[in-house]
């Protein structure tokens, strides 16, 4: 063999080739996973496994914010509602509420999913860009 170096490279770059197809693969599991009875925080379109569960969270997006401006002073405090995807044995979509507990709180597979929060809280005339949001949950049996 005249160049054995090229015979080398070639199984060297056929190994990162099938190191690189297999990093790739949708079987392998990249995305996060939280532990239940703790809180966790998603931006839109972020999604989380919930350990210990069948149960996967994603957060879509807020679809209303009528939340009263901070600075603000309103005879209601308003609502937003926080668009969720919820998979599992199951798969459904969900609108939680940010002014009543009641609906801010959903089941699904047997895991009890609440929204704790939104942020940022608004102010007045100033539009919260639909990627700046943070809605932070809490899952539990």
């Amino acid at each position: 063999m005249k160049y054995p170096h090229r015979a080398i490279l070639r199984a060297a770059a056929a190994l990162f080739c099938v190191l690189l197809g297999a990093a790739c693969d949708e079987a392998v599991p990249t995305a996060p996973s939280v532990p239940l009875n703790h809180e966790f925080t998603l931006a839109p379109g972020d999604s989380t496994a919930i350990l210990g569960t069948s149960v996967r969270l994603q957060f879509v997006g807020v679809s209303g914010d009528s939340r009263c401006p901070a600075d603000a002073l309103c005879i209601q405090a308003g609502d937003a509602l926080v668009h969720v995807v919820a998979s599992g044995n199951t798969s459904a979509e969900y609108d939680l509420h940010t002014a009543e507990p009641a609906k801010a709180v959903v089941r699904h597979d047997g895991v009890r999913i609440a929204l704790v929060s939104l942020q940022p809280y608004p102010f007045g005339g100033r539009a919260i860009e639909p990627g700046k949001y943070r809605a932070t949950f809490a899952a539990s049996r």
